[in-house]
């Protein structure tokens, strides 16, 4: 029985098609590492299609890595690196040698975790939050058996589109604002939205570690763009959107992670004008922003968007309430009806409960003023971690705000001797590797100083400088 893959596609399309549904075989496992793929004589009788159609699909394949080619023999199944994991391996070992995945490494105990881009518990004032959970119980009573609508609480969505107009000059209404749990949530929404296998997306290069797999997950084609301290090169942005036409630009402009790096407000104008000129969006991922050590940071790109062009996720994860996991998405209609009901195949809506209390505990005016205190007291302790590392020859930017110091060692070090020497010293850290699109900065680290206190911070140092030394 012929299957056909081609339906009304146009003929030069067709070699995508059947390059999809080769790749969604070969990822299911029906083919295994270094198993041979039928012959191209085959596969053009059994999908219907022209040999040459064929041929096309077996030479992306290759271009991607997919497979390899035996000389007179055929087209066989690359290895994935994946495949090659010794399962008694420590994960952490296993996730920056192989998986690439910032969760992996979470998961390692360690009494020193520099690998936590999370807010220590005891910066929070737990016993005024545990209050206001009572007092949502006594505004809401029937809370707990109640679900939230798909896309947010009502009330929630009304207040924070006064806060955003309030703070950030934005102009929305609730219509427009969807509630998440966390923003990994909506990444994961907007990809599974917008990407389809071999479409073109910019990413950061370093970037957040998840959102490359997310992306990576959806088949997109990932393209990297440097920042730096000053932001980007406009030109190299232009230069890919031009010739490329990604469908949509992941970015984290202030207090990017995990650099700390702000890109300045004049490039975020001209990013706004060249994603609409090229018509590609504009993912705006924005989690430190109230984290910042003098200076309030330049709006959002959203503030200067006019045309649509901007997703904008705002966490409150990691600062607020961790434990609440509360983000939102804002963008403009029709996109964010897409939105919701993507959403919907996923979930019900976020808990309601953890909705009124991020409501009635972030608003207020204690928690306010909270955020002020908390500035300073990662203020300092971001300077506690750099005049530890003063004497070490490592070089990093220091910066304006965040949770993080992203260091490059004055040698490429083993990166999984290093690790695995850690971890034997119970502390954990990030490898530059896994959040390069490209998989490469092997001499850089990430250290996060918000989750450890003054002393462990300097105690974990000390042994982390010893054991690299």
């Amino acid at each position: 029985m012929k299957k056909t893959v081609h339906s009304n596609a146009p003929a030069e399309k067709l070699y995508e098609q059947v390059y999809d549904y080769l790749l969604e075989r070969i990822r299911r496992g029906e083919w295994a590492a270094h198993e041979k793929l039928p012959s191209i004589r085959e596969l053009a009788n059994q999908l219907d299609v022209h040999r040459l159609t064929v041929f096309k699909a077996f030479q992306l394949l290759k271009l991607n890595k997919k497979v390899f080619v035996k000389d007179k023999s055929g087209y066989y199944v690359l290895p994935d690196s994946l495949m090659l994991i010794d399962t008694q391996q420590n994960p952490i070992i296993s996730a920056c040698v192989y998986e690439n995945s910032l969760s992996e490494i979470h998961q390692v105990k360690a009494e020193y975790q520099f690998s936590k881009a999370l807010l220590d518990p005891n910066l929070l004032p737990n016993h005024y939050l545990s209050s206001y959970v009572k007092k949502v119980f006594d505004l809401y009573p029937k809370v707990l058996g109640t679900y939230s609508t798909i896309q947010g609480d009502l009330e929630l969505r009304e207040a924070l589109c006064r806060y955003f107009t309030d703070e950030y000059y934005f102009h929305l209404d609730a219509d427009e604002l969807l509630i998440t749990a966390g923003s990994q949530e909506a990444i994961d929404l907007a990809a599974r939205l917008l990407v389809k296998p071999r479409d073109t997306v910019l990413i950061e290069r370093p970037t957040y570690s998840p959102a490359i797999d997310v992306f990576r997950r959806q088949g997109a084609d990932i393209l990297p763009v440097e920042i730096h301290p000053y932001g980007y090169q406009l030109e190299q942005v232009e230069s890919l959107m031009k010739k490329y036409k990604p469908r949509l630009f992941y970015l984290n402009p202030t207090f990017h992670n995990p650099t700390g790096y702000t890109v300045p407000p004049e490039q975020r104008k001209k990013l706004i004008e060249l994603a609409s000129s090229y018509q590609c969006l504009l993912i705006e991922d924005d989690p430190y922003r109230d984290i910042y050590f003098g200076q309030k940071p330049p709006l959002p790109l959203f503030s200067y968007d006019t045309t649509g062009c901007v997703i904008y996720i705002r966490s409150f994860s990691k600062y607020i309430a961790p434990g609440l996991s509360i983000a939102t998405v804002a963008c403009r209609h029709p996109l964010m009806k897409s939105l919701v009901k993507t959403k919907s195949l996923s979930d019900n809506g976020t808990p309601l409960l953890n909705q009124k209390i991020f409501l009635h505990y972030f608003f207020s005016e204690r928690l306010q003023q909270h955020l002020e205190k908390l500035r300073i007291a990662l203020e300092i302790r971001k300077n506690i971690m750099e005049e530890e590392l003063a004497e070490t020859g490592w070089k990093w930017s220091s910066p304006a705000g965040g949770f993080n110091l992203w260091i490059s060692l004055p040698e490429a070090p083993s990166m999984e001797k290093l690790l695995e020497k850690s971890i034997e010293q119970s502390i954990s850290f990030v490898p530059g590797s896994i959040c390069d699109p490209l998989r490469e900065y092997h001499s850089w680290i990430r250290l996060c100083y918000s989750y450890l206190n003054e002393q462990q911070l300097r105690d974990g140092l000390n042994r982390f400088i010893g054991i690299f030394r």
